[in-house]
């Protein structure tokens, strides 16, 4: 993970500073906001466990998957921080560290996915078919490795690159705020889990365009994607041709 490969002599100094300050800020406040999620999400389950009365964990691929997860987490926080300290070497350097540890993610949640639908997981909702819910981690999975792809196709490109970055993470959101306690995701469904990310996305977009005074079409692209992927797994999790390809995956 590479949010920004343009060697520091080679962008121009004159009228952005501001900018980049801006963003160096945002990102350091994404990054904060990020990992509090996941800790309220996932901590009374797993990385807090020890300090809530909460069941054992079933199968070891959670414990392989959290870690996983874990680990792409705190590569995001760093590499945020290099960008902001302008250690810009050391953040290049570990990037290939992402490129490790995004596919084992992809893996690793499929694995994961494939056993939740075959025995069971209490992050399911009780009322909607183990396999029709497939579809939900499932697809988080083929966006986030799609937009992960392409964030690293656009390595040399700053702009495109950290953008696409960023979308990543909104990606992975929504198991961690689908996990919030209060019963938001009992009273909301997906207009909870599945609307707070459309909603940074929309606003992340439109504040991005309205700052910089010009639309980057790759965050566009991306964040289309990103949506459209989250409200079509809604209708789809029903049709035939899914759950014939999840009675498959999983038998």
């Amino acid at each position: 993970m590479a949010i920004n490969d343009l060697p520091v002599d080679s962008i121009p100094s004159s009228g952005i500073k501001p900018n980049r300050n801006f963003e160096h800020r945002f990102f350091a406040a994404f990054a904060a906001v990020f990992v509090i999620a996941v800790l309220v999400g996932f901590g009374p389950t797993f990385y807090l466990k020890p300090l809530f009365n909460t069941p054992p964990i079933p199968r070891a691929i959670i414990w392989i998957h959290g870690f996983v997860m874990a680990a792409w987490v705190v590569l995001f926080v760093a590499q945020v921080y290099f960008i902001s300290s302008k250690r810009i070497k050391v953040h290049q350097k570990l990037g290939i560290v992402g490129v490790i540890i995004a596919p084992l993610l992809v893996v690793t949640g499929l694995f994961l996915t494939i056993a939740a639908a075959k025995y069971g997981t209490a992050a399911a909702p009780p009322n909607i078919p183990p396999l029709s819910f497939m579809i939900v981690p499932f697809g988080d999975l083929l966006v986030f490795a799609v937009l992960f792809a392409a964030a690293m196709y656009y390595r040399k490109n700053s702009p495109n690159h950290k953008r696409l970055i960023l979308l990543t993470m909104l990606c992975v959101l929504p198991p961690a705020i689908a996990r919030f306690p209060g019963g938001l995701t009992d009273s909301f469904g997906p207009l909870w889990f599945f609307g707070v990310p459309t909603l940074l996305t929309i606003v992340f977009i439109g504040a991005d365009t309205w700052r910089t005074g010009k639309l980057n079409k790759a965050f566009l692209v991306g964040g289309v994607f990103l949506v459209a992927a989250m409200w079509l797994r809604l209708p789809l999790s029903s049709t035939l041709l899914w759950l014939d390809f999840a009675t498959w995956i999983t038998s």
